[in-house]
């Protein structure tokens, strides 16, 4: 190789270095399946109990790209597409979206990061962080009220962190696709804002969010959650309490009102060993259907990547009260639904592995 040639080559390789420091995209993802066994789901011969492979009972399975652009002075470009796959079928989670749990792109500083596209809520944003089941899609927060793991389209959405403190703002223009109808700003628009504290051992969250009907008829209508909630770890163990406050009347008529209470904790038994107990209290406000969910879980992680969990869970539903281990008023003859105003136990034993 003479000198000339040994320059260029060294050349070229401190170009394709800088650009890969400043330029990065990345495929990520999870795999989430289990056996579950459930009892009093609808039957043709009313309540039946039912052993199925369920995907993502820890988190959602899942697969994305993230990229970053490093445009200097601190400012840097971003996106994220991020689709859910049912890991036991291999098929979609949304047949209509491909991208139907993210698809945002925006900029990022020391002043905080601005995306706009399809994206989660304040509200989700702060609930994942104050269920001590950490929002998983079955047996915890979310589902008492599906709603607190929100998305919204053509949303635009502010978070930034300052020595602890985290402030967060989003509007959508339309959040199910059904608005921004011409000469109506209201139509199916969503705003949330949410503020957020942790020092040390403590963590308080706070947020509200409020969304409008996404037809004509209801375009009127509002429906408003506030939410409320704190964690406190000491030693080997970390307390969660927390309440959502609902008022609305999107869905229907008269306007529903509700509370919704929770209490947890986590114990590390080991660096690999974590085990989590959980209740949540539903207060129908509108009648005696006052549903209590209680979750017990095991999880054992063989490294950074891989675990396995068990889940244990039973559901006191009183009236006519439907909630299920996998859902709250769920529709009937769903498999994941129980038969209203009977109890159900639910027991999911799964592997999770992330890349």
């Amino acid at each position: 190789m003479n000198v000339r040639h040994g320059v260029a080559m060294a050349t070229l390789g401190m170009i394709a270095g800088t650009a890969s420091a400043q330029s990065s995209v990345t495929l990520y993802g999870v795999a989430d399946v289990g056996i579950e066994y459930l009892s009093n789901v609808p039957s043709a011969n009313g309540g039946a109990s039912q052993v199925r492979m369920a995907s993502g009972n820890m988190s959602t399975s899942r697969w994305g790209i993230r990229g970053v652009e490093d445009l200097g002075g601190g400012l840097k470009a971003i996106f994220d597409l991020e689709s859910g796959i049912s890991l036991d079928t291999g098929a979609q989670n949304n047949r209509t979206r491909l991208f139907d749990r993210t698809s945002i792109v925006g900029l990022s500083s020391k002043y905080g990061t601005v995306t706009l596209g399809r994206q989660t809520t304040p509200l989700y944003d702060t609930a994942i962080q104050l269920d001590p089941m950490g929002f998983a899609p079955r047996y915890s927060l979310y589902k008492s009220d599906d709603v607190l793991a929100g998305r919204a389209d053509n949303s635009i959405k502010y978070r930034g962190t300052f020595n602890g403190l985290t402030a967060s703002g989003l509007y959508s223009f339309s959040r199910t696709g059904g608005g921004e109808v011409p000469g109506n700003y209201t139509l199916d628009r969503n705003l949330g804002i949410s503020l957020s504290y942790e020092v040390s051992s403590f963590a308080i969250g706070a947020v509200y969010d409020e969304y409008q009907g996404s037809t004509l008829a209801t375009a009127e209508r509002k429906d408003r959650r506030m939410l409320v909630g704190a964690s406190y770890a000491f030693g080997p163990a970390k307390a969660f309490i927390g309440y959502r406050w609902y008022n609305g009347n999107v869905g229907a008529m008269p306007t529903d009102r509700s509370d919704l209470y929770w209490a947890g904790l986590r114990y590390s038994v080991t660096p690999a060993l974590k085990l989590t107990g959980a209740a949540y209290y539903t207060n129908m406000r509108n009648s005696g259907a006052d549903p209590i969910m209680f979750v017990a879980s095991a999880d054992y992680a063989f490294s950074k990547r891989t675990d396995v969990y068990m889940n244990a869970g039973y559901a006191l539903n009183r009236g006519n009260s439907q909630l299920g281990m996998n859902g709250f008023n769920a529709p009937s003859g769903s498999p994941t639904n129980v038969v209203p105003g009977t109890d159900q136990t639910g027991l999911v034993v799964g592997v999770r592995h992330k890349f």
